[in-house]
C-alpha cells in the first residue's frame, strides 16, 4: 500500500500547488504550470510503478493537472483563455522534444556522464513522440469544447462538477484511446495493449474524480486573482 498512498499524497501535493500559484500570481501562475507540466510529466513517464494492482506511469498525476487548468480558465475567462493554455503545452511539448535531440546529438567528452541517461529519458521512440503530441493537442481542445457545451447546459454553480468531471473524463478518454493507439497498438500483442489501455485511463479517472474540490476552491478566487 506504500506506493498507493504515497500516489494520494502526490495528486493532493500537485493540486495544492496549481492553487498556490494561482493564488499567487492569478491567470499568468496557470499559463506558467502548464509550460511547467509539460516538461515534468513527459520526464516522469519513464519511470514505471505498481499501483492498485497494476502497472503504470508516474506521469499520469501532473498529465491530469493540466484538464484541471484548462476547466479552471474555462470556467473564469472564457474558451479562448482556456484554448491559449492548450496551445502554450503543446508549444512547450514540441520544443523540449526538438531541443533535446539536439541535445543528444553533439558527441559527449570522454569524461561525460550523462548521454547514457539522457538518452535514456529524452530519446523518444518516433512512436511515443508523436503520440504524446496528437494526444495532447486534440484531448485537451476537445476538453475545452465539451467543458463549453456542457456549461450551457449546466450553467449553476452548483452543477460545476458536472461540467469538470464530464468533460475531464470524456476527453482523458480520447486521450488515452489515441496515445496508446498511436504509440503501442501492433508493437504489443492486442490483450497487452488493451490492458495499458484501461490501467492508464483508470489511474487518469482517479485524478480527474480528485480534483473536483480543487476547482471549487479556485472559482472562490477572485477571478482577477
Amino acid at each position: 500500500m506504500y506506493n498507493e498512498i504515497l500516489w494520494f499524497v502526490f495528486a493532493l501535493v500537485n493540486f495544492i500547488l496549481i492553487l498556490t500559484i494561482y493564488r499567487i500570481f492569478g491567470k499568468s501562475g496557470l499559463f506558467v504550470w502548464i509550460g511547467f507540466y509539460t516538461v515534468i510529466a513527459n520526464l516522469q513517464v519513464v519511470k514505471t510503478v505498481e499501483l492498485f494492482g497494476l502497472t503504470a506511469t508516474l506521469g499520469n498525476i501532473m498529465y491530469g493537472t493540466t484538464f484541471l487548468i484548462t476547466d479552471i480558465l474555462n470556467e473564469k475567462y472564457g474558451k479562448e483563455e482556456a484554448k491559449k493554455g492548450v496551445w502554450l503545452g503543446f508549444f512547450t511539448l514540441l520544443s523540449m522534444i526538438v531541443i533535446m535531440q539536439f541535445v543528444l546529438a553533439f558527441d559527449p567528452h570522454e569524461v561525460d556522464f550523462a548521454q547514457g541517461s539522457l538518452e535514456t529519458i529524452f530519446g523518444l521512440l518516433p512512436r511515443i513522440a508523436l503520440g504524446s503530441l496528437l494526444a495532447f493537442l486534440i484531448s485537451q481542445y476537445s476538453d475545452v469544447i465539451i467543458y463549453s457545451k456542457i456549461k450551457a447546459r449546466f450553467p449553476k454553480d452548483n452543477q460545476l462538477w458536472i461540467r469538470n468531471n464530464g468533460s475531464t473524463m470524456i476527453s482523458q478518454l480520447l486521450d488515452t484511446l489515441i496515445f496508446t493507439s498511436v504509440a503501442f497498438l501492433g508493437a504489443y500483442p492486442f490483450d497487452i495493449w488493451i490492458e495499458i489501455f484501461i490501467t492508464t485511463y483508470f489511474i487518469k479517472w482517479l485524478v480527474a474524480l480528485i480534483d473536483t474540490p480543487f476547482i471549487y476552491i479556485a472559482r472562490s478566487f477572485h477571478k482577477n486573482a
